[in-house]
């Protein structure tokens, strides 16, 4: 399953499922088919790097190729090598695309905190945004908080802090 954004319930932070937009399915199958050279109706190693710049705007490494194929492909094009169809195309995409979504909303959620622009995050940063969103959390559970997330206790947390609180899964170390 694929997620984007993030929703506070009783027991913290939980991913929103994020499903392909009409949108998302036009550019995947335009870009698809603008790859696709020849019209096989598949996509070989080189056709799947030249989509991929063309989504992404970077090329791709030669492990990332080998791990798309890995995971996605199951069909072999004449030379014996693993390709992929729009359908596993699209669904490979549709990760890589929700990943890039999911860092740069907690990018803009981090910088929305960092209030000051010193690139990590104080106490008082803390306070002042759970005054506005949270007026009733007692200060005690702010300071707890951020003791939590300050990982390396320096008094300041880091975006990799940061980052990591927003990706944790408690479920997964339960």
């Amino acid at each position: 399953m694929t997620y984007l954004g993030f929703c506070l319930g009783a027991d913290g932070y939980s991913l929103l499922p994020r499903k392909l937009t009409k949108e998302d399915e036009i550019l995947l199958s335009r870009i698809f088919d603008t790859a696709d050279e020849g019209g096989k109706g598949y996509l070989n190693r080189k056709d799947l790097k030249v989509a991929f710049v063309e989504l992404f705007g970077y090329k791709p490494t030669k492990m990332e190729m080998n791990q798309l194929l890995e995971k996605y492909g199951d069909k072999y094009d004449p030379s014996n090598c693993k390709v992929l169809s729009k359908q596993q195309f699209m669904a490979s995409m549709m990760e890589k695309m929700v990943k890039r979504d999911e860092d740069e909303e907690i990018r803009q959620t981090f910088l929305a905190f960092d209030m000051q622009c010193h690139g990590f995050l104080t106490v008082e940063d803390l306070k002042k945004v759970f005054s506005q969103v949270a007026p009733s959390l007692p200060a005690q559970s702010v300071h707890s908080a951020f003791r939590e997330l300050d990982r390396d206790g320096d008094g300041r947390i880091s975006y990799k802090d940061f980052d990591f609180m927003m990706k944790y899964n408690a479920a997964d170390h339960i």
